[in-house]
């Protein structure tokens, strides 16, 4: 049985489908019909949901479908067995990956995923946080050991990633170095990186010295070259592309390339350290879901920190 009061949810909904890979220019807004949720699902009332820049690749495969997998809002409806959430709950959280995301006004999804939103941050700000926040979790603790005192290179230490993994760092009680550019250095070092290397001027290489972990979101070059500067026995994680595991393997250090999973319980850590002060999402750019489309244009062609969030319902 549903618990769900269904003369407060409309049949039909807004919603921003892709229906052609074609990125930005595949999508689509229009109505659907609101769905309902099945057993250990949770309807959602979706008030904001944040963007990841290449995320219109991901779901290629299953067209039509709704993308933006990070979100917040508040238990609309609940499915038979659910008992972690309970109607009007504020919630948080990352989606299934080959589900359908959070771009629309209501979504379905396993209610075990789901969160406490942080108490101090608003909707907007908390659908910032899951995807990103997470990345930067579990490429940290979970695939790089980071421990206190250890010194980690952070690669693109001001991206959506990025910057999460700073403080996430700083609250561990380690050494970070960061790369970034030129008109992120401020940023990076706000966010407490206690050294910052402008890529497009230095080799970090020359300057770095040795790490115990090197945390990469950029990819490419940096990436290519980091296991120069990882001390034998370190760390290699990297979320944007595969390491270079031979040069890995020589150098006597682990190389891992992982992709994030939803995790309950790191998002309610993370809640709590948002709610202490200790972590601050950075939000960009904002847009209503009725311009979806121009929203992921811009994630494709802007760069620097912060989150490009579509703001849905709620005054937040």
């Amino acid at each position: 049985m549903i618990d769900i009061d269904t003369l407060a949810i409309p049949e039909m909904m807004n919603a921003v489908r892709l229906h052609e890979p074609r990125g930005p220019e595949g999508i689509r807004f229009e109505q659907l019909k609101t769905p309902r949720p099945g057993a250990g699902e949770v309807l959602i009332r979706v008030y904001a949901a944040g963007i990841t820049r290449d995320e219109l690749e991901w779901p290629v495969n299953r067209l039509p479908a709704i993308p933006s997998y990070e979100f917040s809002g508040v238990v609309a409806g609940v499915g038979s067995g659910v008992n972690n959430v309970q109607i009007g709950d504020a919630v948080y959280a990352l989606g299934d990956f080959d589900r359908d995301g959070a771009a629309a006004e209501y979504a379905v999804v396993r209610s075990q995923i789901l969160a406490p939103k942080p108490q101090t941050l608003n909707y907007v700000e908390s659908a910032a946080i899951p995807l990103a926040a997470l990345t930067a979790w579990q490429g940290l603790f979970d695939h790089g050991n980071l421990e206190k005192g250890q010194r980690v290179l952070i690669h693109g230490a001001t991206g959506g990633v990025g910057h999460f993994a700073v403080q996430l760092a700083r609250w561990r009680g380690a050494h970070i170095i960061g790369t970034a550019s030129p008109r992120s250095i401020e940023t990076a070092r706000r966010l407490g990186a206690h050294e910052i290397i402008d890529y497009t001027s230095q080799r970090f290489e020359d300057v770095a010295g040795q790490v115990d972990l090197v945390f990469d979101t950029a990819g490419g070059e940096r990436l290519a070259r980091s296991p120069s500067v990882v001390r034998p026995s370190g760390r290699l994680v990297s979320v944007a592309g595969e390491p270079p595991q031979a040069r890995a393997t020589a150098a006597g250090i682990t190389a891992v390339y992982f992709v994030v999973k939803p995790d309950r319980e790191q998002l309610v850590k993370v809640a709590q350290l948002a709610d202490s002060g200790e972590l601050r999402p950075v939000v960009s750019e904002l847009f209503s879901l009725a311009h979806a489309r121009q929203a992921f244009e811009r994630s494709l062609s802007r760069q620097g920190a912060g989150k490009i969030v579509l703001r849905i319902a709620g005054q937040q």
